[in-house]
Formats: structure tokens, sequence, C-alpha cells
């Protein structure tokens, strides 16, 4: 896009840049998410952006005990999980664009170095660099009527500040009434003299105005809501109303949150800061998701068996996906969490799953706790626990499966056992060619087609599903026969059926399998259906057992503790 189309852009639309400081984890994506929420409500239509100050071009070769979860779009974009908050508050679907980092800023500005596109000029980050930044943002903003972007990082590290450069001058480039700074900043409590501080928060500002930007919204995060004399001190010293000072408390739900930013006026302070007329907002939905969250009094304890359970956001889309099933079938869902590595030590197998409802093996990479993932599907298939399986899950499950029932006793991954003469699950040709990790996976939507009369077929209500891929390895289309002989049920394949995309067993209260993550195109107001009809299976077996569990007002998170290892 030429600079005078990106400049008609910018005068047709507004942009709200959402910035953090004092430490990271406040919350940035959560209220960049919900702000867009509250905004949809009253009818404008939104995109998110989500701006990284790391080197690496893409999270997707970045260890998850790092980063948190890799998210995926449609596009096979590999994403902030940030993006995964946008999606599951917003209607949009977003894309590759949405999401850029220092390094993929870098690299386009270093190729058009290397095409003679600067002209013999000498390349700098003033104003090559942030040229480049404005014109990511201007291209993921089409479209949409407001676009909120979220700058990663807290304001005052080095990394970020080609960034903030970018966004400052932004508002010069867009015009001013086109362009909102909010700042997403702490107030702590402190206990032994009982106070909430504000010196913080007057730091962070400063440090944000020391760059050129002044804020006009700041989201205070705090144990509770603040008192009106705490938001008059920190609008007096930060220069900014003190209607314009939004409490962000601790919340039992993060669904909860449109809600509380809408009850303190925050839409209606960025439609005024950005001259808006809007129509008044509709939010029913989400006060009916948040009141059927909370009225819930029955619970489904649900295992999951992975290799990154020490740190939650590693697995944030599919906690969500599976809250949102419980929300789907009108129950509490406790997260069980058991490192595989630890089952495969102890051999405690049936000791760690008699107590849960459900069995759930996520995807992941590298061999260690593989051993454990099996051991657990193998546990769940004799016993008849309800199991769903997700990319690697559902390789693990096909490796039970060729070893116990079809007497494959030596099979495995081609991932984990590369000189294995037989293995179910194998690189693909395309995959052998592969000579770099970034960006090389089998990644977004492709299309699968379900087996007429199977379980998958049921759950999906149709013949022809899309959803979304990360993975390198497949089922081995030489065993495809064998397993189908064997009693397991490819009900899901790709259009050529060289692919297996789902897998089940018919003799079995619920077992199935996705190579694709379901997880990703889940939304509170729209549960996915792979995943209700998982917690819905889980439900029956809660249901059963002699003594029914209700749940308490936090879910249960147990935590099987093992060495750290970054693999």
């Amino acid at each position: 896009m030429t600079d005078a189309g990106l400049a008609e852009v910018a005068l047709r639309q507004k942009f709200i840049f959402v910035t953090g400081g004092v430490l990271s984890s406040l919350g940035k994506g959560l209220s960049a998410a919900a702000i867009g929420a509250i905004l949809e409500a009253r009818g404008l239509r939104i995109t998110n952006v989500k701006l990284d100050p790391y080197i690496n071009v893409d999270p997707g070769t970045m260890s998850p005990f790092q980063h948190g979860e890799v998210f995926v779009t449609d596009d096979g974009a590999e994403t902030d999980l940030d993006l995964g908050h946008y999606e599951r508050f917003t209607k949009a679907k977003l894309s590759q664009r949405n999401n850029f980092t220092t390094g993929r800023i870098y690299s386009n500005v270093i190729e058009r170095e290397r095409k003679g596109e600067y002209l013999g000029r000498t390349v700098q980050v003033i104003p090559h660099i942030t040229d480049e930044i404005k014109r990511n943002i201007w291209s993921a903003a089409e479209g949409a009527d407001l676009a909120i972007i979220e700058i990663g990082g807290t304001v005052g590290d080095i990394e970020s500040l080609p960034f903030l450069e970018a966004i400052r001058q932004f508002r010069i480039d867009a015009g001013s009434e086109n362009v909102l700074y909010i700042h997403l900043t702490l107030v702590p409590y402190i206990p032994t003299s009982g106070e909430l501080k504000t010196k913080p928060t007057q730091h962070s500002v400063k440090e944000l105005q020391k760059v050129g930007i002044q804020p006009q919204i700041l989201l205070c995060r705090s144990p509770e809501g603040l008192p009106k004399e705490i938001r008059q001190k920190i609008a007096h010293f930060c220069n900014v109303g003190v209607d314009h000072v939004i409490s962000a408390p601790d919340l039992d739900n993060i669904y909860k949150l449109p809600l509380e930013y809408h009850s303190q006026d925050l839409d209606d302070r960025i439609l005024e800061g950005l001259g808006i007329w809007a129509a008044e907002p509709n939010l029913q939905n989400w006060e009916v998701l948040v009141d059927a969250m909370g009225s819930t009094q029955r619970a489904v304890k649900i295992g999951i068996v992975g290799k990154y359970v020490h740190l939650g956001d590693s697995y944030k889309s599919l906690n969500e996906a599976l809250v949102h099933g419980g929300v789907a079938n009108g129950v509490k869902v406790e997260l069980v969490y058991l490192d595989s590595e630890a089952l495969e030590e102890d051999g405690k197998v049936g000791e760690s799953l008699s107590d849960v409802d459900g069995l759930l093996v996520p995807g992941g990479f590298g061999e260690r706790g593989t051993e454990g993932k099996i051991a657990a599907i193998r546990w769940a298939r004799e016993n008849n626990l309800p199991f769903l399986g997700i990319c690697l899950g559902l390789q693990m499950a096909v490796v039970e499966f060729a070893r116990t029932q079809l007497g494959m006793t030596n099979t495995n991954s081609r991932e984990f056992a590369p000189q294995a003469e037989d293995c179910v699950v194998e690189l693909m040709n395309a995959q052998r060619e592969v000579t770099q990790k970034g960006g090389t996976m089998r990644l977004g939507a492709y299309p699968c087609l379900l087996k007429q009369g199977s379980l998958a077929s049921q759950v999906y209500g149709a013949d022809e599903i899309s959803e979304r891929h990360r993975h390198r390895y497949e089922v081995n289309p030489e065993f495809h026969s064998a397993l189908e002989a064997g009693g397991m049920v490819l009900s899901g394949v790709s259009p050529d059926g060289r692919l297996v995309e789902m897998i089940e067993l018919s003799d079995h209260p619920f077992f199935i399998a996705s190579q694709f993550h379901p997880e990703f195109k889940s939304r509170p107001l729209e549960p996915h259906p792979l995943f209700a009809r998982f917690i819905a299976a889980a439900a029956d077996v809660a249901s059963a057992k002699p003594v029914a569990r209700t749940s308490s007002s936090e879910p249960e998170l147990e935590l099987v503790q093992t060495k750290e290892l970054a693999e």
C-alpha cells in the first residue's frame, strides 16, 4: 500500500494503543480483548493487533516454559497467546498481520534493503524501522472501524523503544482525533501499612511521558476497586481526568472483565476521546454467561496429562475451551494437571487417574514424557474413562492401540524412534525437505471429511469441517488399513484420504482424538462442540459416582511436580 493509501486508511479509522508499565503479566492482553468486546457490543467492527518486542520472528520455536502457548490462526500464523484472548472475546478472525515482532520488522526492512528499495540511503531505526511498524499497523487495521494495538513488554524496556516511538509518531500521522493511548499499570496493596500505593503508577506514566506519549486513560490493576481519593491522586499526578482513571481489580472470572469495564463507563470514555458516535451497548450475552458460570453447582474433574504443566499459559486456549465446554453443560470444570514424565517414573497411572472424570492428552514436542502419555491413554481406554486427544494426543493414542491391539510392541512415532522399522506415526515427504524450523510445520486451517455415522460427525453435525493445525508428523498411511481392521475408526480424513484427522473407538463410551487443535476456535459464547461433548461424557461419569461433588468458588488446580525441564 502506498503512503497516500495508508494516510487515507488512517483518516477513515480509529486506533487505540494499549501499553503496560511497572511489571509484566498485569493483563494487557485481556484488557485489550475486553475493550474490543465492549466496543463490538456498541456496533463497531473491531480488530486487535499485538506488537512483540522480542527478536524472534515469531513465537513458533520458543519453549512454552518461556513464552506460553503458541496460538495459530486460520492462515497458519504462529502468534502470541494474546491473539487467543482477542478471538475469544470478539468475533474477529485474526491473521498473520495481527501479530508482528521486532524480528519480523527487522527482517522485512533488511529484505527491502537487500533489494535496493532504499535507494542507497543509510537504513536506520528512525525512520525505516518505525515506518515499517506503522505500515504494519495500518495494514492490520484495514476493514475495521477501530484497531486496538497492544504493545508487548513494559514501558522502560529498551526492546520496546522503537515501537513506542512509532506509536508516538502515529498520532501525528493519523490525526490526534483518531488515536487514543491507554496505559495499564499497577497500584499495589502493601499489607504491612494497609495502603494502596500510587507511586509505581506515577513513575510508569512518567516513563511513558519521557518518550512523548501522554496516556488519556489509565487502567489500574489492584486487588480491589480503587477508592475515589486514590483515583483523584492518580489523576492529579498523571495528568488525566479522574473519570479516566479506571479500576482493573482482580476478578475470579476473566469473562467478567467486559462488564467490569463497562460499569465504569470505559467505553464511553473511549468513544468520547475518539469522537465516535455509537449505539448503546448490548452486553446481555456476557451477563448471561457470567451468571451461568457463577450459578453452577455440579463439577467435573478433567485430568490433563502433559509435559508443560508447570506453566498454566502453556495450555491457555485448551484450558479456556474446557471451561467453555463446562458452560455448555452447566458444570464447573476442575483441572487436574498431571506431569506425563512423573507418570513415567512412578508408574502410578491408575492411582493418578482414578479420581478424574475425563482424560485429555494435549499436543507437545519432543520425546520427554511420551511414555507417560501412552500409559495414561491405555488406562483410559481399558477403564472406559472419557478420553480426548489433541495433536500429539492422537498420535500417542494410535501408538498405544498399535502396540496393545495390533501386536506391534516396538512401534512408535518417527519423531521419537528415528531408526525404527515400522512407525505408525511418520514424517510426511513434504516435511522431509524442510531445513528451517520456524514456520514450516503443517499450519493453519485445513478441511476434514467426517465419516458418516461416526461420533465425530454426530459431534459436529456436519460431514465436512475446517480446523487449525500445528504439527509435522502424521499417522502413517501404510497402517491405515491395519488400524481399521483392528477396530479403530478413522473418522476424519483429509479430502484426498491420505491424512488422518480424527480417530475414535466405537466400543468405548467416549474415546476420540483429533490431529488438529479445536481449542483455537472455541469461544465462551460459542463453545466448541468437541469440548462440549467431551465434558458431557465426563459429567455422566461424575454423576454416576456415589458422592456427587459440588464446585467451590475457585477451580481446583492440582499439579504433580517434577524437575523442570526446558524441552
